[in-house]
């Protein structure tokens, strides 16, 4: 095996693609360290500055398994990488992570060639320490539906993530993120947790799921829920506004994207109790949610003003980009129920994220596990 050095991007060739995989078998990929003389070195703590670029030239060879000796990995041009960050430039990529081995790699590189899937520069990206590491490759031309869906397919009996990406936005310029609060800025939905205080929860418990799903107007939902709420003292509210509990990654992930002067909002059809404590807790820029009317001390069961559902969400995406300066190219709407389906779709990358099987199909990518700071491997 011979590996050239070369400004953080490392050439591979020779590679015997049978043996590698044999004897590193279910190794994960980001406890190895490639050495300057070609050997492989475990680490326990592995760290990377920024990310470790790597690309596979396709002429190994190995008389054991022909079926193994090429892919179609040949991108060698290390101009076709930003240097300040090592962002691959090609907008069309594969992005994996989540329990990706060295086997999983080889398999998933043959898997693509057998599917007619074109990859180019392979890289290793950790953007962040508290994060395990993904791997993303760039493709050469954007896959089609059909084939998407059999690389879905494949990362499911693999049990890895993988997101399919054309175009997405980049961390490198301002750009806008907006998520939902329940259940995908925060572990939990608020108005289950005022209305188990309230004596009523399993009731809500049941509207709250079937509007997620998509079964019921949200709005309407959303009244009779509240509606059961007559009476309650306001004190249950703050009882749940005292303790949300972030998801985790959160905070790393608002974090690094501020840093690169990303807005970071929240849009919930949720309640502004709950999402003004996010507000100022995490700096957010903006936070749009539902106002719950009080009197004397105790909740009415009304909304008042405008309803947040999924159409205010999808405006708040396109006219807080607007108030920005940020391009719509440069926005992402993250979440996890059907009421957040229209935000996903007008902004540039939709993510369904730990969402509903409706909504997994119908988001551009979807993170099915793991923290929120995953996004951060997409950009």
């Amino acid at each position: 095996m011979i590996v050239n050095e070369l400004s953080n991007v490392f050439l591979i060739s020779d590679i015997s693609f049978y043996q590698v995989q044999q004897q590193l078998k279910n190794t994960p990929l980001f406890k190895l360290e490639w050495q300057a003389d070609g050997s492989l070195t475990e680490l326990i703590d592995p760290t990377f500055n920024d990310c470790t670029q790597v690309t596979f030239i396709t002429d190994a060879s190995d008389s054991e398994n022909p079926d193994l000796k090429t892919t179609d990995l040949k991108t060698t041009d290390p101009k076709a990488t930003d240097t300040k960050t090592n962002n691959v430039s090609n907008k069309s990529k594969v992005v994996l992570f989540n329990g990706v081995t060295w086997k999983v790699l080889f398999d998933f590189m043959q898997f693509c060639r057998a599917n007619a899937v074109s990859l180019g520069l392979c890289q290793l990206v950790k953007p962040t320490d508290p994060l395990d590491g993904a791997i993303s490759f760039n493709v050469n031309a954007p896959i089609n539906s059909q084939t998407k869906l059999l690389l879905n397919e494949w990362a499911e009996n693999q049990n890895v993530e993988l997101c399919c990406l054309d175009n997405a936005p980049t961390i490198n310029q301002p750009g806008l993120l907006v998520m939902d609060m329940d259940s995908t800025a925060i572990e939990i939905e608020c108005i289950d947790e005022i209305a188990k205080l309230a004596g009523v929860g399993e009731q809500v418990s049941e509207v709250t799921a079937a509007a997620m799903r998509g079964e019921l107007d949200f709005a309407e939902s959303l009244h009779a829920r509240v509606a059961t709420l007559t009476d309650a003292p306001v004190s249950i509210i703050d009882q749940v506004a005292d303790n949300l509990p972030l998801m985790p990654g959160l905070e790393n992930l608002v974090t690094h994207l501020q840093s690169f002067g990303w807005k970071l909002v929240i849009a919930s059809g949720g309640f502004t109790y709950m999402t003004d404590v996010l507000k100022r807790q995490l700096n957010l820029d903006a936070t749009v949610a539902n106002q719950l009317e009080m009197k004397d001390g105790k909740l009415t069961g009304k909304v008042l003003g405008r309803i947040v559902d999924a159409n205010v969400k999808a405006e708040t995406v396109v006219s807080l980009a607007k108030q920005y300066n940020i391009e719509l190219s440069q926005t992402i709407a993250m979440g996890d129920g059907a009421n957040d389906l229209v935000m996903m779709a007008a902004a540039q990358l939709g993510v369904a994220f730990h969402a509903k099987p409706l909504v997994r199909k119908q988001a551009d990518v979807s993170v099915k596990k793991g923290g929120l700071d995953q996004l951060l491997y997409l950009l």
